[in-house]
Protein backbone atom coordinates (compact mmCIF):
# COMPACT_ATOMS: atom_id res chain seq x y z
CA UNK A 1 0.00 0.00 0.00
CA UNK A 2 1.10 3.56 -0.74
CA UNK A 3 0.19 6.98 0.60
CA UNK A 4 -0.51 10.23 -1.18
CA UNK A 5 -0.06 13.39 0.89
CA UNK A 6 -1.42 16.64 -0.53
CA UNK A 7 0.96 19.49 0.21
CA UNK A 8 0.12 21.96 -2.53
CA UNK A 9 -2.40 24.78 -2.44
CA UNK A 10 -1.81 28.44 -1.69
CA UNK A 11 -3.02 28.68 1.92
CA UNK A 12 -4.98 31.87 1.27
CA UNK A 13 -6.87 31.62 4.57
CA UNK A 14 -3.60 31.82 6.53
CA UNK A 15 -2.17 34.87 4.82
CA UNK A 16 0.01 36.86 5.42
CA UNK A 17 1.87 33.96 7.06
CA UNK A 18 1.57 31.73 4.00
CA UNK A 19 3.04 34.30 1.63
CA UNK A 20 6.42 32.96 2.73
CA UNK A 21 5.79 29.49 4.21
CA UNK A 22 3.60 26.62 2.97
CA UNK A 23 0.63 26.08 5.26
CA UNK A 24 1.66 22.46 5.82
CA UNK A 25 4.93 23.65 7.37
CA UNK A 26 3.42 26.02 9.91
CA UNK A 27 4.46 24.47 13.25
CA UNK A 28 2.18 23.04 15.91
CA UNK A 29 4.01 22.47 19.21
CA UNK A 30 7.20 23.39 17.31
CA UNK A 31 6.83 20.67 14.65
CA UNK A 32 5.45 21.26 11.15
CA UNK A 33 1.90 20.02 10.71
CA UNK A 34 3.16 17.86 7.85
CA UNK A 35 5.40 15.91 10.24
CA UNK A 36 2.39 14.71 12.26
CA UNK A 37 0.76 13.53 9.03
CA UNK A 38 3.90 11.55 8.13
CA UNK A 39 4.01 10.10 11.66
CA UNK A 40 0.46 8.75 11.23
CA UNK A 41 1.22 7.24 7.83
CA UNK A 42 4.42 5.53 8.94
CA UNK A 43 2.78 4.25 12.12
CA UNK A 44 0.21 2.51 9.91
CA UNK A 45 3.07 0.59 8.22
CA UNK A 46 3.18 2.56 4.96
CA UNK A 47 6.65 3.76 3.96
CA UNK A 48 6.11 4.53 0.25
CA UNK A 49 4.75 8.10 0.26
CA UNK A 50 3.93 10.33 -2.70
CA UNK A 51 3.85 14.04 -1.89
CA UNK A 52 1.82 16.41 -4.07
CA UNK A 53 3.59 19.78 -4.22
CA UNK A 54 2.97 23.12 -5.92
CA UNK A 55 5.58 24.79 -8.14
CA UNK A 56 5.73 27.81 -5.83
CA UNK A 57 6.30 25.99 -2.53
CA UNK A 58 7.52 22.54 -3.54
CA UNK A 59 11.20 23.14 -2.88
CA UNK A 60 10.51 24.26 0.69
CA UNK A 61 8.41 21.13 1.27
CA UNK A 62 11.29 19.02 -0.05
CA UNK A 63 13.83 20.75 2.19
CA UNK A 64 11.66 20.31 5.25
CA UNK A 65 11.04 16.61 4.64
CA UNK A 66 14.76 16.03 4.12
CA UNK A 67 15.06 16.73 7.85
CA UNK A 68 12.07 14.63 8.90
CA UNK A 69 12.52 11.57 11.08
CA UNK A 70 9.71 9.38 12.34
CA UNK A 71 8.90 9.92 15.97
CA UNK A 72 7.81 13.13 17.58
CA UNK A 73 5.94 13.28 20.88
CA UNK A 74 3.24 10.82 19.80
CA UNK A 75 5.65 8.07 18.75
CA UNK A 76 8.86 9.04 20.51
CA UNK A 77 9.44 5.44 21.60
CA UNK A 78 9.54 4.41 17.92
CA UNK A 79 12.03 6.97 16.62
CA UNK A 80 13.88 5.72 13.53
CA UNK A 81 11.72 2.60 13.28
CA UNK A 82 10.57 3.41 9.74
CA UNK A 83 12.38 4.85 6.70
CA UNK A 84 10.00 6.84 4.50
CA UNK A 85 10.52 6.84 0.73
CA UNK A 86 9.27 10.16 -0.61
CA UNK A 87 8.27 10.71 -4.24
CA UNK A 88 7.48 14.34 -5.07
CA UNK A 89 4.78 15.00 -7.65
CA UNK A 90 4.09 18.49 -9.01
CA UNK A 91 0.48 19.62 -9.40
CA UNK A 92 0.82 22.69 -11.62
CA UNK A 93 -2.53 24.18 -10.57
CA UNK A 94 -4.80 23.38 -7.58
CA UNK A 95 -7.64 21.88 -9.62
CA UNK A 96 -9.16 19.66 -6.95
CA UNK A 97 -8.35 16.65 -4.78
CA UNK A 98 -9.41 14.17 -7.45
CA UNK A 99 -7.18 16.03 -9.91
CA UNK A 100 -4.26 15.47 -7.52
CA UNK A 101 -4.96 11.72 -7.66
CA UNK A 102 -5.04 11.94 -11.45
CA UNK A 103 -1.68 13.72 -11.50
CA UNK A 104 -0.25 10.97 -9.28
CA UNK A 105 -1.66 8.11 -11.35
CA UNK A 106 1.67 6.86 -12.69
CA UNK A 107 3.14 6.86 -9.18
CA UNK A 108 0.15 5.08 -7.61
CA UNK A 109 -0.13 2.41 -10.31
CA UNK A 110 -2.43 -0.42 -9.24
CA UNK A 111 -1.72 -0.01 -5.54
CA UNK A 112 -4.37 0.81 -2.95
CA UNK A 113 -3.49 4.01 -1.16
CA UNK A 114 -4.20 6.38 1.68
CA UNK A 115 -4.86 9.98 0.67
CA UNK A 116 -4.13 12.41 3.50
CA UNK A 117 -4.46 16.20 3.34
CA UNK A 118 -1.21 17.68 4.61
CA UNK A 119 -2.86 20.40 6.70
CA UNK A 120 -5.20 18.09 8.65
CA UNK A 121 -4.60 16.42 12.00
CA UNK A 122 -6.53 13.61 13.68
CA UNK A 123 -5.99 12.39 17.22
CA UNK A 124 -6.60 8.69 16.66
CA UNK A 125 -4.06 8.08 13.92
CA UNK A 126 -4.96 5.95 10.89
CA UNK A 127 -3.44 2.56 11.70
CA UNK A 128 -6.73 0.96 12.69
CA UNK A 129 -8.53 2.26 9.58
CA UNK A 130 -5.80 0.96 7.28
CA UNK A 131 -6.08 -2.47 8.89
CA UNK A 132 -9.88 -2.41 8.50
CA UNK A 133 -9.51 -1.56 4.81
CA UNK A 134 -7.01 -4.36 4.20
CA UNK A 135 -9.25 -6.94 5.87
CA UNK A 136 -12.50 -5.76 4.24
CA UNK A 137 -14.03 -5.63 0.78
CA UNK A 138 -14.65 -1.89 0.39
CA UNK A 139 -13.19 0.10 -2.49
CA UNK A 140 -13.06 3.19 -0.32
CA UNK A 141 -12.94 4.01 3.37
CA UNK A 142 -13.68 7.58 4.38
CA UNK A 143 -13.37 9.18 7.80
CA UNK A 144 -16.15 11.42 9.06
CA UNK A 145 -16.68 13.74 11.99
CA UNK A 146 -19.84 15.27 13.42
CA UNK A 147 -19.73 19.06 13.05
CA UNK A 148 -22.02 21.88 14.12
CA UNK A 149 -22.22 23.55 10.71
CA UNK A 150 -21.73 21.07 7.84
CA UNK A 151 -22.29 23.69 5.11
CA UNK A 152 -18.56 24.34 4.79
CA UNK A 153 -17.63 20.69 4.22
CA UNK A 154 -18.25 17.69 2.07
CA UNK A 155 -21.14 15.87 3.79
CA UNK A 156 -21.96 12.15 3.83
CA UNK A 157 -25.19 10.19 4.32
CA UNK A 158 -24.51 6.80 5.89
CA UNK A 159 -26.86 3.80 6.17
CA UNK A 160 -27.25 1.45 9.13
CA UNK A 161 -24.43 -0.80 7.89
CA UNK A 162 -21.89 2.03 7.95
CA UNK A 163 -21.92 2.39 4.16
CA UNK A 164 -21.96 5.74 2.40
CA UNK A 165 -25.02 6.16 0.19
CA UNK A 166 -24.67 9.83 -0.78
CA UNK A 167 -22.10 12.64 -0.75
CA UNK A 168 -22.67 16.36 -1.19
CA UNK A 169 -19.98 19.08 -1.43
CA UNK A 170 -20.66 22.16 0.76
CA UNK A 171 -24.48 21.84 0.71
CA UNK A 172 -26.76 24.78 1.52
CA UNK A 173 -29.18 22.32 3.11
CA UNK A 174 -27.00 19.55 4.62
CA UNK A 175 -28.52 16.05 4.61
CA UNK A 176 -26.48 15.14 7.71
CA UNK A 177 -23.94 16.61 10.12
CA UNK A 178 -21.19 14.17 9.09
CA UNK A 179 -18.30 16.04 7.47
CA UNK A 180 -15.54 14.40 5.47
CA UNK A 181 -12.23 14.45 7.28
CA UNK A 182 -9.16 14.90 5.07
CA UNK A 183 -8.22 11.20 5.14
CA UNK A 184 -9.37 8.63 2.56
CA UNK A 185 -8.34 5.07 1.68
CA UNK A 186 -8.92 3.86 -1.88
CA UNK A 187 -8.56 0.80 -4.04
CA UNK A 188 -7.37 1.32 -7.64
CA UNK A 189 -11.06 1.44 -8.68
CA UNK A 190 -11.08 5.12 -7.74
CA UNK A 191 -9.12 5.90 -10.93
CA UNK A 192 -12.03 4.64 -13.06
CA UNK A 193 -14.41 6.81 -11.06
CA UNK A 194 -12.22 9.90 -11.50
CA UNK A 195 -12.07 9.29 -15.27
CA UNK A 196 -15.89 9.43 -15.35
CA UNK A 197 -16.45 12.71 -13.48
CA UNK A 198 -16.36 16.30 -14.75
CA UNK A 199 -15.16 19.50 -13.06
CA UNK A 200 -17.57 21.04 -10.58
CA UNK A 201 -18.94 24.58 -10.71
CA UNK A 202 -15.67 25.58 -9.02
CA UNK A 203 -13.73 24.23 -11.99
CA UNK A 204 -12.24 21.43 -9.87
CA UNK A 205 -12.35 17.65 -9.94
CA UNK A 206 -13.95 16.97 -6.57
CA UNK A 207 -13.05 13.88 -4.55
CA UNK A 208 -16.64 13.83 -3.28
CA UNK A 209 -17.83 13.42 -6.88
CA UNK A 210 -15.34 10.61 -7.42
CA UNK A 211 -16.53 8.78 -4.30
CA UNK A 212 -20.15 9.29 -5.35
CA UNK A 213 -19.26 7.83 -8.74
CA UNK A 214 -17.80 4.77 -6.99
CA UNK A 215 -21.18 4.35 -5.28
CA UNK A 216 -22.97 4.79 -8.63
CA UNK A 217 -20.70 2.07 -10.06
CA UNK A 218 -21.96 -0.31 -7.36
CA UNK A 219 -18.75 -0.20 -5.34
CA UNK A 220 -18.82 -0.34 -1.55
CA UNK A 221 -17.76 2.79 0.33
CA UNK A 222 -17.32 2.33 4.07
CA UNK A 223 -17.48 5.17 6.60
CA UNK A 224 -16.06 5.54 10.09
CA UNK A 225 -17.08 8.37 12.39
CA UNK A 226 -14.19 9.65 14.49
CA UNK A 227 -14.63 9.76 18.26
CA UNK A 228 -11.50 11.80 18.89
CA UNK A 229 -10.39 15.18 17.62
CA UNK A 230 -9.95 16.31 14.05
CA UNK A 231 -8.46 19.64 13.06
CA UNK A 232 -8.35 21.36 9.68
CA UNK A 233 -5.62 23.93 10.22
CA UNK A 234 -6.53 26.25 7.37
CA UNK A 235 -7.22 29.39 9.42
CA UNK A 236 -5.59 31.24 12.32
CA UNK A 237 -8.10 30.12 14.97
CA UNK A 238 -7.86 26.54 13.72
CA UNK A 239 -4.07 26.70 13.96
CA UNK A 240 -4.19 27.97 17.55
CA UNK A 241 -6.70 25.26 18.45
CA UNK A 242 -4.46 22.62 16.86
CA UNK A 243 -1.56 23.91 18.91
CA UNK A 244 -3.70 23.70 22.06
CA UNK A 245 -4.87 20.16 21.37
CA UNK A 246 -1.43 18.82 20.50
CA UNK A 247 0.13 20.44 23.57
CA UNK A 248 -2.65 18.99 25.75
CA UNK A 249 -2.37 15.50 24.28
CA UNK A 250 1.31 15.01 23.62
CA UNK A 251 3.62 17.30 25.58
CA UNK A 252 5.34 16.03 28.71
CA UNK A 253 7.56 17.86 31.17
CA UNK A 254 11.09 17.90 29.73
CA UNK A 255 13.60 20.51 30.88
CA UNK A 256 16.77 20.39 28.76
CA UNK A 257 17.53 24.12 28.73
CA UNK A 258 18.71 26.40 31.52
CA UNK A 259 16.28 27.72 34.13
CA UNK A 260 17.43 30.60 36.34
CA UNK A 261 15.36 32.03 39.19
CA UNK A 262 12.13 31.01 37.45
CA UNK A 263 8.96 29.03 38.15
CA UNK A 264 8.14 26.20 35.76
CA UNK A 265 4.66 24.80 36.37
CA UNK A 266 3.13 21.74 34.75
CA UNK A 267 4.00 20.06 31.46
CA UNK A 268 6.65 22.33 29.97
CA UNK A 269 9.23 21.35 27.37
CA UNK A 270 12.32 23.60 27.30
CA UNK A 271 14.67 22.48 24.56
CA UNK A 272 18.48 22.42 24.58
CA UNK A 273 20.23 25.76 24.60
CA UNK A 274 17.15 27.69 25.72
CA UNK A 275 17.34 29.96 28.77
CA UNK A 276 14.46 30.98 31.04
CA UNK A 277 15.49 33.76 33.42
CA UNK A 278 13.42 35.55 36.08
CA UNK A 279 10.22 34.27 34.49
CA UNK A 280 7.19 32.06 35.00
CA UNK A 281 6.12 29.37 32.55
CA UNK A 282 2.79 27.65 33.01
CA UNK A 283 2.24 24.57 30.83
CA UNK A 284 1.46 23.03 28.54
CA UNK A 285 4.15 25.03 26.75
CA UNK A 286 7.04 24.35 24.35
CA UNK A 287 10.08 26.63 24.23
CA UNK A 288 12.44 25.97 21.36
CA UNK A 289 16.21 25.63 21.12
CA UNK A 290 18.39 28.67 21.90
CA UNK A 291 15.38 30.80 22.80
CA UNK A 292 15.74 33.34 25.61
CA UNK A 293 12.80 34.10 27.90
CA UNK A 294 13.59 36.87 30.36
CA UNK A 295 11.40 38.67 32.94
CA UNK A 296 8.31 37.27 31.24
CA UNK A 297 5.24 35.09 31.71
CA UNK A 298 4.50 32.31 29.22
CA UNK A 299 0.98 31.01 29.69
CA UNK A 300 -0.73 27.75 28.77
CA UNK A 301 -1.04 26.51 25.20
CA UNK A 302 1.84 28.56 23.85
CA UNK A 303 4.57 27.36 21.50
CA UNK A 304 7.70 29.44 21.04
CA UNK A 305 10.07 28.45 18.25
CA UNK A 306 13.83 28.22 18.11
CA UNK A 307 16.11 31.25 18.57
CA UNK A 308 13.39 33.62 19.78
CA UNK A 309 13.79 36.43 22.31
CA UNK A 310 10.97 37.13 24.76
CA UNK A 311 11.61 39.94 27.24
CA UNK A 312 9.37 41.79 29.69
CA UNK A 313 6.30 40.25 28.10
CA UNK A 314 3.31 38.02 28.84
CA UNK A 315 2.12 35.57 26.18
CA UNK A 316 -0.89 33.26 26.28
CA UNK A 317 -2.48 30.78 23.83
CA UNK A 318 -0.18 31.76 20.97
CA UNK A 319 2.27 30.40 18.40
CA UNK A 320 5.54 32.28 17.89
CA UNK A 321 7.71 31.04 15.03
CA UNK A 322 11.50 30.84 15.02
CA UNK A 323 13.72 33.88 15.22
CA UNK A 324 11.06 36.29 16.48
CA UNK A 325 11.33 38.93 19.20
CA UNK A 326 8.58 39.96 21.62
CA UNK A 327 9.74 42.90 23.74
CA UNK A 328 7.73 44.74 26.40
CA UNK A 329 4.32 43.37 25.42
CA UNK A 330 2.30 42.83 28.60
CA UNK A 331 -0.60 40.81 27.19
CA UNK A 332 -0.14 39.07 23.84
CA UNK A 333 -3.05 36.66 23.48
CA UNK A 334 -4.42 34.33 20.77
CA UNK A 335 -1.72 35.37 18.32
CA UNK A 336 0.19 33.79 15.45
CA UNK A 337 3.59 35.40 14.88
CA UNK A 338 5.66 34.60 11.78
CA UNK A 339 9.37 33.88 11.48
CA UNK A 340 11.91 36.58 12.35
CA UNK A 341 9.15 39.03 13.27
CA UNK A 342 9.38 41.76 15.90
CA UNK A 343 6.61 42.91 18.23
CA UNK A 344 7.88 45.77 20.38
CA UNK A 345 6.27 48.09 22.91
CA UNK A 346 5.90 51.64 21.60
CA UNK A 347 3.26 53.10 23.94
CA UNK A 348 1.21 52.23 27.01
CA UNK A 349 -1.38 49.59 26.18
CA UNK A 350 -3.27 47.69 28.85
CA UNK A 351 -5.71 45.68 26.75
CA UNK A 352 -4.91 42.27 25.33
CA UNK A 353 -3.25 42.41 21.93
CA UNK A 354 -4.21 39.84 19.30
CA UNK A 355 -2.03 39.61 16.21
CA UNK A 356 -1.50 37.54 13.09
CA UNK A 357 1.64 38.70 11.29
CA UNK A 358 3.84 37.19 8.62
CA UNK A 359 7.56 36.56 8.41
CA UNK A 360 10.01 39.45 8.84
CA UNK A 361 7.30 41.85 10.01
CA UNK A 362 7.83 44.61 12.57
CA UNK A 363 4.94 45.79 14.74
CA UNK A 364 5.22 48.56 17.32
CA UNK A 365 2.25 48.74 19.72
Amino acid sequence: MKALVLSGGKGTRLRPLTYSIPKQLVPVANRPILYYVMDDILDSGIEDIGVIIAPETGEEIKRSLSGYTFGGPKHKDKGGEFEPRFTFIIQEKPEGLAHAVKVARSYLGDSPFVMYLGDNLIGSGIKGFVEEFKSGDADAVILLKEVKDPRSFGVAVVNGRGEVVKLVEKPKDPPSNLALVGVYIFSPEVHKAIDRIKPSWRGELEITDAIQELINMGRRVKAYVLDGWWLDTGKKDDMLEANRVVLDDLIEREIEGEVVNSRINGRVKIERGARVVDSEVRGPVVIGKETVVESSFIGPHTSIGNRCVIKNSAINYSVVLEGSEIIGIKNLDESLIGRNAKVIKDKKIFEAIRLMIGDDSEVYV
